[in-house]
């Protein structure tokens, strides 16, 4: 994590001089020289980071350094984000004196309600703000100096990072095919299909045992998919299960497979007596993914109502643990996964690795790759990802480097599988790393949504160093990238074959969470208890915190108030109805704020206060029926995503402040009239949907309100974009004037007709 904050650092101090110098402004005047001997100490502890983050797995000295040197870049990151965001409102103020000054006489001053953490905008002089970040870039500076001098006592080699070219990877052709398992399908097949149940049973239980990263879930996917399986059964059903087992969560999970619809209760009784009407007299296939609970009494609660089932029922659970097998009863019909044969592992490996290599150049690395493959030690998903790793590799010696790396001499690390990964994980650009790492504020079995991803690196400005026009693009690779590196899995795809979505392994979000395990936590309430949440009292260090709820959890507990160096806070599985003020006074670092699919009914006034945010997700929130104005302070905000917020009318016209937003999705609000302000918001690059009222009488103040032809600056729209048109165009001039012909990024541009309400 040090490597890529550091290199995000360096770019920052050096954009933040450019500002000044091109927009004249003087914020803080005489930091000149400390900021050079911080971009001086920066670059002198880059070309080692790389040996040190390798070294620090195994010796505790170097990563207790490590830890001190994030502890100072995350602080000179808020530091700087502050004074970033200080040019920023003096450049806003600027043009809206101007744009005052053309209409009125009287020069008005904007207002800007954020008190930042070392002043207080209006109260305090400019001259006190400059003295207090000059005053704080300089104790940030002598305590990294001290950090830069320690260096030395760790004898570190020095490899400067070249700046590389991230090629463009086609890796859809390989992430989904399989080597060996057939007779053991077969014989798992065999069991679906045959008519006899342990004891009698109307439901027989075949569990799936095997250590990580060995294969259970595409093995299982193997035997669900397989044509004689699918035609033997009335009706399939696929739970991701993981860790902590809560039978709401689950329940409701399988009647959404069984009904394909939602059931509104929470209650575990009324469940169960939708499953159990449910599943009468359907011959049903239930797979249980990744099962680590071994309470038989939650068992039974849930094995209970599947009973009433037709004859041949089968339950598929896969597992780690083969305490987990016993407590389900499946004494006979265990199935103990064993590693792949060095056959099929080489296969694996191959076909990713060396596939699409000319024959003469492929020959010449065959033998050290075998040698590589045998530390596989037939795991799946070390052999995956060591094929990604080495696809990258071109010269012989870069894969002798592999082979004779100190990294298998580990043994420190949690899961055998880690060292693969941290193999793969050290050999990505510091850019990759960072937004790899920021994938595990996701739940684990979370279906993340490709765009939404990239969009999100694009919001935390991880792509910093790209050009707008490009983000989009380097995003795509970035995620190829890590595709091929078996970082993630289980794909969805379009109808042309191109990846939309996909999800974690399991093991690689313990491998994440193994490599920011004092920076990021994710707190989960414990078979519907959210008693461990409640309790929780904070870390000084986290920056990255993920809270899974139980369902009715009503608040985000107030002990969070102790976090205040949260960067991301995210929750999931959860039905809060308020934000506490209390909480959002503190955690002013705050650069993402995930509260969708909730049940909020209001965001409260200080959220304007979060000056450092950067995406902000209020979707799903279906009784929120306004914003506070305040909102228009997040001047650095680049994403805001209100999706299927229904009640939502209008947005705040101060919206023409949020000069960096760059995605903004209203997809499902359809009372919503977007404020005349929206015009101006130039650097918009995805508006979703547009909703055109027309003249219904309601409106006392229509000017106010954004029209078709307002979108005409608004060139550099792009993806899809629908005009939702409530009634007839009565003014076709309103469309001329839309320029639409000029947004040449878009790909399509759909219109709609009809009520919209």
């Amino acid at each position: 994590m040090a490597e890529a904050l550091i290199s995000v650092l360096i770019e920052q101090l050096a954009s933040i001089i450019q500002k000044q110098v091109q927009q004249e402004v003087r914020l803080v005047v005489g930091v000149e020289k400390e900021v050079a001997k911080l971009t001086s100490n920066f670059k002198t502890i880059e070309v080692v980071l790389n040996n040190a983050e390798e070294r620090q797995v195994k010796e505790v000295d170097v990563r207790q350094w490590l830890e001190r040197l994030k502890d100072v870049s995350y602080e000179m990151d808020d530091l700087l984000d502050e004074w970033s965001t200080e040019i920023l409102k003096q450049q806003i103020q600027q043009q809206e004196e101007a744009g005052n000054a053309s209409s009125t006489s009287t020069t008005k001053k904007v207002c800007f309600c954020i008190p930042a953490p070392w002043f207080c905008f209006g109260q305090v002089s400019q001259v006190t703000l400059r003295r207090d970040i000059a005053v704080k870039i300089k104790e940030l500076n002598e305590r990294l100096a001290l950090i830069v001098s320690e260096r030395q006592n760790y004898n570190f080699q020095y490899t400067k990072r070249e700046i590389e070219q991230i090629e463009r990877q086609k890796s859809s052709s390989f992430v989904d095919k399989t080597f060996g398992r057939v007779d053991e399908k077969d014989k798992v097949v065999e069991k679906l299909l045959s008519g006899s149940g342990q004891g009698g049973a109307t439901c027989l239980v075949i569990p799936i045992i095997g250590m990580g990263g060995i294969g259970k879930t595409t093995f299982a996917q193997l035997a669900y998919n397989d044509e004689k399986v699918q035609a033997h059964f009335h009706t399939r059903i696929w739970v991701c299960v993981s860790d902590p087992f809560d039978e709401i969560k689950i329940a409701k999970a399988i009647i959404e497979g069984l009904k394909k619809e939602t059931p509104a209760s929470n209650e575990l009784h009324t469940l169960k007596s939708i499953i159990h009407e449910s599943v009468k007299g359907k011959k049903f296939l239930l797979v249980l993914d990744d099962v680590w609970n071994q309470d038989y009494l939650k068992w039974e609660q849930l094995k209970l109502p599947l009973q009433n089932g037709a004859a041949g029922s089968r339950i598929l659970v896969t597992t780690r643990k083969e305490e987990v097998a016993r407590m389900v009863g499946a004494f006979t019909d265990m199935v103990n996964l064993e590693v792949l044969s060095e056959d099929n592992c080489w296969a694996l490996f191959y076909h990713i690795a060396l596939s699409d290599r000319e024959k003469n150049e492929s020959n010449g690395l065959e033998s050290i790759g075998k040698q590589i493959v045998k530390k596989c030690k037939g795991l799946p998903l070390a052999a995956k990802a060591l094929g990604g790793l080495m696809r990258c590799k071109k010269t012989r010696k870069e894969w002798e480097d592999v082979l004779n790396s100190k990294i298998w001499e580990v043994d420190e690390v949690e899961e055998q599988v880690f060292q693969p990964l941290l193999l793969s994980y050290y050999d990505l650009a510091p850019a990759i790393k960072r937004c790899l790492l920021h994938c595990v504020i996701f739940p684990k079995d979370y279906n993340i949504v490709k765009d939404e991803l990239i969009e999100l690196w694009m919001s935390q400005n991880y792509l910093n160093s790209i050009g707008n026009k490009e983000k989009e693009a380097v995003g795509e690779m970035y995620f190829d990238n890590l595709v091929m590196r078996s970082f993630f899995q289980e794909f969805e795809k379009d109808n042309l074959g191109n990846i939309t979505g996909c999800k974690m392994h399991d093991v690689v979000h313990d491998f994440l969470q193994f490599l920011t395990k004092n920076e990021c936590l994710v707190l989960e309430a414990e078979g519907g208890n959210n008693k461990r949440i409640m309790e929780f009292d904070g870390y000084k260090k986290v920056r990255h915190l993920t809270l899974m709820f139980a369902p009715n959890g009503p608040l985000i507990p107030s002990s969070l108030c102790n976090c205040k160096n949260l960067w991301t806070l995210a929750t999931f599985d959860s039905k809060i109805t308020s934000f506490g003020r209390e909480l959002i006074s503190q955690v002013k670092c705050l650069r993402m704020l995930n509260l969708s699919h909730n049940s909020l009914k209001e965001v409260p006034n200080e959220v304007g206060e979060l000056t450092h945010l950067r995406y902000l997700d209020l979707s799903y929130n279906h009784d929120l029926m306004k914003l506070p104005n305040t909102m228009c302070n997040l001047i650095n905000l680049q994403t805001l995503r209100l999706i299927y917020c229904g009640a939502l009318e209008i947005l705040p016209e101060g919206m023409r402040k949020l000069i960096n937003l760059q995605h903004l999705h209203v997809w499902g609000c359809r009372s919503l009239k977007l404020p005349k302000g929206i015009a101006r918001l130039t650097s918009l690059r995805m508006l979703d949907v547009v909703y055109i009222h027309g003249d219904d009488g309601v409106d006392n103040n229509k000017e106010a309100l954004f029209e078709l032809s307002d979108l005409r600056n608004i060139d550099q729209l792009r993806g899809s974009f629908c005009i939702w048109f409530g009634t007839d165009l009565k003014d076709v001039r309103q469309a001329e004037k839309a320029h639409l012909v000029n947004k040449n990024c878009l790909a399509t541009v759909a219109p709609h007709f009809g009520p919209i309400g």
